[in-house]
């Protein structure tokens, strides 16, 4: 039975051949499975529908759900097309009542404020909720893995993921067979310019890949909390291979935007020198403070409130006018 994960810890157990690595036992998953999916999350504010999607070639089957404004239908109507946000861990964004521990995002009531406000573009959240046992595996970006020894990539596949890579099949399943779908079932612009990416900890990581595998396809991601050191202790091997990977594959700035933060409590603790790299790696490959914003939230823990309590910084960023 697949399990949806408690989405804002991260995970792995990394063997003794790469000692510095080794990180907490993993969480339970919560009670929800794959093959009896939670309840639709109930919104206050615009329409949530949960798709009907054929099985896919690339992942397991999992619930996606898109988030529309009230105002959505009109807007169709009157020739609008809206931007898209996807979103990973979807089971954690919209209604707390439906979450493993009592939280959420809220992200639909802050965008809908934003675009009410003027402070952002007509969007719309595409939901795409994690499985519990494949979260790790999913969102660990696969070719940071080409930038490690081949004996420390060994160790960390058998000890840590424990389970082949599989974040270039989850890419591909989001663009070859979510974004067609998206597209022809909603007023959508097509294009890299209003087609996003936001997600947190492990989250964050594959946001920033998707964008550097698929720069035609993203104009824009967000990393609240990325967890860059891949494991949940301070460690060297993997983020350099992330490093190494930024300095080869990061697209250029133009036409893109990259947002970045952290907090400073819990395992966000852990982040600051890894992330004070990723920032001058981001510099230096010609991005200014039109293409990529990195803050600081020295009180903020690892938790879906700190994330939805600072979310107006990044959806300003990337979705404003």
């Amino acid at each position: 039975m697949k399990l949806f994960a408690k989405t804002c810890l991260c995970l792995s157990v990394l063997s003794a051949a790469v000692p510095a690595l080794a990180a907490p036992a993993a969480p339970a998953a919560s009670a929800a499975s794959a093959s009896v999916a939670p309840a639709v999350a109930r919104v206050a504010v615009g329409k949530l529908e949960r798709l009907t999607l054929t099985p896919s070639k690339f992942v397991e089957a999992r619930p996606v759900e898109v988030w529309v404004p009230d105002d959505y239908a009109a807007k169709v109507r009157a020739g609008k097309r809206f931007q898209v946000l996807y979103m990973h861990d979807g089971q954690m964004l919209f209604d707390p009542s439906t979450t493993w521990n009592k939280t959420a995002w809220h992200v639909h009531e802050t965008l809908a404020r934003l675009n009410r406000e003027g402070k952002v573009e007509d969007t719309i959240i595409v939901s795409v909720f994690n499985i519990a046992q494949n979260r790790y595996f999913e969102y660990f970006p696969e070719k940071f893995l080409d930038e490690m020894t081949a004996e420390a990539r060994a160790a960390f596949v058998r000890d840590g993921l424990k389970h082949a890579p599989e974040a270039d099949d989850y890419l591909r399943f989001l663009v070859q067979e979510l974004k067609p779908a998206i597209d022809a079932k909603y007023a959508t612009r097509t294009d890299a310019a209003g087609t996003f990416v936001m997600g947190s900890s492990m989250g964050g990581l594959i946001s920033v890949y998707a964008m550097s595998e698929y720069p035609q396809v993203f104009g824009g991601a967000a990393g609240l909390s990325t967890h860059w050191p891949g494991t949940g202790k301070h460690n060297a091997a993997l983020p350099l291979a992330a490093y190494n990977y930024l300095q080869h594959k990061l697209p250029p700035p133009q036409g893109h935007k990259l947002y970045q933060d952290h907090g400073g409590v819990g395992l966000d603790a852990l982040y600051a020198p890894y992330q004070t790299f990723v920032d001058q790696i981001v510099r230096d490959k010609g991005y200014t403070d039109a293409h990529y914003l990195s803050k600081v939230y020295p009180a903020d823990d690892h938790n879906e409130k700190a994330w939805a309590a600072r979310l107006e910084v990044p959806l300003v960023f990337l979705l404003g006018k």
